[in-house]
């Protein structure tokens, strides 16, 4: 048996479905290791024992996958805002403490992701795939409809929900971003923070 086929023979084999998931796994521990501008294609091939165009069959390049790690992050974002929101046992409070608290832990717990969801490399630069346009917009509709239902109900002032929404997401944002970077190096004050940000948006916090 020649070498190039003991070597096939010696890499994981996977079904179609679970390559392209076990490439993203692989990619993101590739990016928390090295950054995002030392991934590539051919390294994530070798970390994940396969061959080199095996990556080229899922993702068409380095931004393709990119926005594939983003469109997954943001797909867990949405089901963990919405089982909280959709929570018959939390009060409206319970619920927007929830939202907040659960984005900044997010943030905290998925630095590499989250800054490929809101960051420049793909947003500024125009490099939005529709898969991830098709998860992210949504995303952010879900916060202004939560917005809106929480105005009605008079826990959060104002009545233009988009604004409202978008003042929230830039506060929390902005908070998580000091987190990341290591302005805020103290994890454990995640949860004061956030909820230092409950109690100023709410109207009338207990």
């Amino acid at each position: 048996m020649s070498l190039a086929n003991v070597i096939e023979l010696s890499r994981p084999s996977y079904h179609h479905g679970d390559l392209r998931s076990a490439l993203l796994v692989a990619a993101k521990t590739l990016i928390a290791e090295a950054g995002i501008d030392n991934l590539s294609l051919r390294k994530l091939a070798e970390r994940a024992g396969v061959s080199r165009t095996a990556p080229y069959h899922h993702f068409s390049g380095k931004n393709d996958l990119l926005c594939a790690i983003a469109a997954q992050g943001f797909r867990r974002r949405h089901r963990q805002a919405m089982a909280t929101f959709e929570d018959p046992g939390l009060t409206l409070e319970q619920k927007f403490e929830a939202y907040i608290v659960g984005y900044m832990q997010f943030a905290a717990d998925n630095p590499e992701e989250y800054e490929l969801m809101f960051g420049r490399s793909i947003w500024k630069q125009e490099n939005s795939t529709q898969e991830l346009r098709d998860v992210a917009y949504p995303c952010f509709q879900q916060q202004v409809d939560m917005i809106r239902s929480w105005q009605q109900a008079g826990l959060i002032s104002g009545d233009n929900p988009l604004r409202t929404s978008q003042v929230i997401w830039g506060a929390v944002h902005g908070i998580a971003k000091l987190f990341i970077d290591g302005i805020y190096i103290d994890a454990a004050q995640i949860e004061e923070v956030s909820q230092c940000a409950v109690k100023m948006f709410l109207q009338n916090p207990a």
